[in-house]
Formats: C-alpha cells, structure tokens, sequence
C-alpha cells in the first residue's frame, strides 16, 4: 500500500523523464512525427527535399497558434548543420540582433558554418528591427526563419519579405489532433503512457472540438483531465489504468464566469415583471412595473439598458425604430435627469410594448454561436478575402469574387458561407410588422439563388 499521489509525482517518480507541460515535452523530433501540413512536411515536399540536402531557405512560417510553427522550426534546427540560434521578438532588440550577427560572423570564419535565426513571433518587431536583419539576409550570412500568427503582408516589411519564402501553415484538422492525443496517451517516456490512460470516444470528441486546430490547447487540456480523472479515482492505490471521461474534460475546459451577487431578490423579481410585460404588449403593466422600480431608487441607466437590449431581443427588425427610440430615451435621461428624464423612459416603455414583437435576431445570434463552437473557426472563403498584397493575390485571395453591382438588381447568386456551412440559414423572419417586406424580400431573392 501507498499513499495516494498526484498525477506530477507519479509520473515524475515513474520517469525521470517527466518534466514540463505535455505539450512541450510531446513536441516531435522528426518530420516523421510531424501532424499537419502534409503538402509541406511530406515525402518529397519542398521543404523535406531542403532539409534532407542541408539546403535552408529564408522563410516566414505564418499559421494559426498551436499549428506546429516553433516544433517546425525546431526540426529544422535539428536536421541542418548550420549554427541555430533561437530568437524571441518579444524578448530582444536590436542590441541583441546585433550580438546574433557578431556571432554568426565568427562563425562563418572560424568554423566555416552558416547561421540559421529563428525569430519566434516576427510579428513583434517593428521596422527598425527588421531592417537590422535586411542586408545580412541578403548577403547570406544567416538564413532567416520567422514564424508569426499574423498576416506577414502587413506585418512583415516588404523589402525583407521579398528575401524570404512564406510557408503557410493550416489549423490542425480533427484527425490530427485525434493524432497527437493518441501519441501523448500512447507515449511512457514522454507522454502520460505510464498511467495507462483510458480516454472516452465521447471525452476525445469534446477535447478535439474545444481545442479548435490547435495542439497545445488540446494536450494542454489533456494533461489537466488527466489529473482530475487521477484526483476522481480515489484509490488508496494506483490503478491499473486511468479513465479518462467527458466529465473530466469538462472540468479541464470549463471557464467559470463571475457571479452576480443576487442577494437583492426583488431587484430581480421587478426587473423580469418588466421585462415580461414589455414581452407581452402590455404597456399599463410596463408603466406600473417601471415606476415601481424608479419610486424603489433603481438605476434609470440600468432600467434603460434593459430596454436597450429588450429592443434587440425581442423586437429586432419586426419594428427597427424600437432600438433608436429605446437610444433616444437614453439620450434624453442624460440630457434631463430625473425627474424630467423618467418621462423619456415611460415613452420608450410604452413604445416597446406596444410594437411588434419578434426574437428571430436572438435565436439567430444564438444559432450561429452555437454553430461556431461545434465548428470552431472555419477559414473565410478564398473568393471573399480581401487581397490588397500581392502575395495575398498570388494566394488566391479574392479570387472568383462576383461584385454584386456588375449584375442586374444588384444580385447574384454566390455562397458566403464556409464550405463546411455551405446552403445554412440562420435568420428567418415572420410575418409580423416590418420583418414581413423583410420576408418577401429574401423570398424573392431565394427565388433567384435557385
């Protein structure tokens, strides 16, 4: 019998090996290893053939976080004989470039090596680090890899960008996370495999969807699951295995929002009477429940901004001067105070309750956010992307966009959406005030589109 110990000091005790976060200690050594980006790190890719022949190019590496840039980087300096030096934009300045540049000159001449600069997160540099690097870019003294998450045609300067290659690099795609969770499970030396983890199809499906393309988030939040499952089984021994459950994923994922301190029940209790009654076109219960809460000393600003949003949830479009009159009341509140302002909040108050009502704006945002977090972040259509670069253009983007005013009525028929999304509908109107010409209007133009 022993005493019941933490995941980090099991693992630490099983294996000296065990140090760091899963994610670092997961990262490949070899393009073998490699999950993503198969059309660059593949067998007789560009970049393969380069490191295979010792052959290194400047480049930018540009992705999204978590898609293997710095683990890229980091084989690369495995694979080349040259100097490697790794260099953090966030951490030095042209002092230190500078230092980089010494350096690699001596090496050059002494050792005949060439130097191999890994900038993490070029992004961060302004233009006079970055011209620091132009001229020794481009005599060859070092080869330049910068990896960034931001769009290098507009954060990388032109004359340096032209000296180098840009790689881009995709979010990982289900099946290769489902990968890299599968290694980390699997592994004994590095990964969690000491443990014997057992990890629920449910859970694997939870873990993949939050983690949205990115690696270190998904075994980032692996590892934490793993230690909760391992504080869950409470055993007085270790088990033969650790099972691994969505419920453990949950917890590891789960932000937790700040409460409100509800110990006022009937600032809530007349706040939702107002709110119901604004909802059931009942302006003599508005105006009663209203002046209840002002005649109590509630915030007229908080009064306000509930009707505000009232005039968004629950109006929306069937009547779209609910929100400029419900504006207007705020305005007016402002300008006069009480207790000549209160009038403008009856107004706004009556007027809301008497429009038509419609929650078709609310369920739409609620189904696209719901959407958003079962599909994570699609990337934009090529043909809508803006293309002001000519890197962009040679990319594709803006590629095949139809400009709507070239066609007759100012309509053509062209998908928006994600591929992924394609033919979706979110917003539908009804029948009620002005949201019925809305409805005739996407009809007629529906009619057209098939």
């Amino acid at each position: 019998m022993i005493n019941p110990l933490d995941l980090f000091e099991y693992q630490a005790q099983s294996d000296e090996a065990f140090s760091g976060p899963l994610a670092e200690r997961m990262r490949p050594e070899s393009l073998q290893d490699f999950f993503g980006s198969p059309d660059l790190t593949g067998k007789g890719s560009l970049l393969r053939q380069a490191l295979e022949n010792d052959y290194l190019f400047s480049m930018i590496l540009w992705g999204p976080p978590g898609c293997g840039k710095t683990t890229l980087a980091r084989l690369i300096a495995g694979a080349t004989r040259s100097h490697f030096v790794h260099f953090s934009a966030v951490l030095s300045g042209v002092r230190e470039i500078r230092s980089v540049i010494d350096e690699a000159k001596k090496h050059r001449q002494i050792f005949r090596k060439k130097t191999v600069l890994f900038v993490d997160e070029i992004h961060r540099f302004n233009k006079a680090q970055q011209d620091a690097f132009l001229h020794h870019v481009e005599s060859g003294l070092i080869t330049l890899i910068g990896a960034t998450t931001e769009n290098p045609s507009f954060e990388v300067i032109a004359p340096l960008l032209s000296r180098c290659r840009v790689i881009v690099l995709k979010a990982l795609s289900d099946q290769d996370l489902a990968g890299i969770i599968g290694r980390a499970l699997d592994d004994a030396v590095k990964g969690l495999g000491t443990l014997n983890p057992v990890l629920d199809a449910n859970a694997k499906r939870f873990l993949i969807q939050c983690s949205d393309g990115d690696a270190r988030t998904a075994l980032n939040n692996l590892e934490i699951a793993a230690f909760v499952a391992r504080a869950r089984q409470s055993s007085t021994e270790l088990p033969t295995s650790l099972d691994i459950n969505l419920q453990d994923v949950e917890k590891a994922v789960q932000q937790k929002a700040l409460r409100y301190d509800k110990s006022g029940e009937e600032h809530f209790n007349l706040i939702s009477a107002f709110h119901k009654s604004l909802r059931g076109s009942d302006p003599d219960a508005a105006l009663y429940w209203l002046g209840r809460m002002l005649k109590a000393g509630e915030d007229p600003f908080y009064i306000a901004r509930r009707m505000v949003r009232f005039a968004s949830e629950d109006i929306g479009i069937a009547d779209p001067h609910a929100l400029t009159t419900a504006l207007n009341a705020v305005e007016a509140y402002k300008f006069l105070g009480s207790p000549e302002g209160d009038l403008a909040l009856c107004q706004a108050a009556v007027y809301l309750a008497a429009s038509p009502k419609s929650n078709r704006i609310y369920v739409a945002y609620k189904t696209v956010l719901d959407t958003i977090n079962r599909t994570g972040a699609l990337p934009v259509p090529l043909h809508i992307r803006n293309a002001p670069t000519k890197l962009m253009k040679t990319l594709g983007y803006g590629k095949g966009y139809k400009y709507a005013h070239d066609f007759k009525g100012a309509y053509v028929s062209q998908e928006y959406l994600p591929e992924k999304l394609r033919g979706a509908s979110f917003y539908t109107p009804t029948e009620r005030g002005y949201e019925k010409a809305v409805k005739q209007k996407f009809d007629t133009l529906q009619q057209k589109k098939d």
